[in-house]
């Protein structure tokens, strides 16, 4: 059975990537017409995506990365940026 939910539902929902790390937080949904098109996700402090980003507030997510949507969201490890910590140095 379909679930039905409010975009305004998704803000400020956790991310996580399908291999289970804390990717950032739902910040706003990006429509096209009446279409989801993609997701703009927010650094947390504690995120893989604000290790990887730095300074970076965050990142656009396609729609088509998201796997699914319930008290939170998956998306595919193929949204996240590469991170290698030996090119900080």
């Amino acid at each position: 059975m379909l679930k039905m939910q409010r975009i305004t539902d998704t803000y400020d929902m956790q991310v996580y990537t399908d291999g289970g790390d804390y990717f950032g937080d739902v910040e706003e949904a990006l429509l096209t017409k009446n279409k989801i098109n993609g997701w703009r996700v927010k650094a947390a402090k504690n995120s893989y995506l604000n290790k990887v980003l730095g300074s970076a507030k965050g990142v656009i997510v396609p729609h088509q990365l998201v796997k699914a949507i319930g008290n939170i969201m998956i998306i595919a490890k193929s949204a996240v940026p590469s991170y290698n910590p030996e090119e900080e140095d």
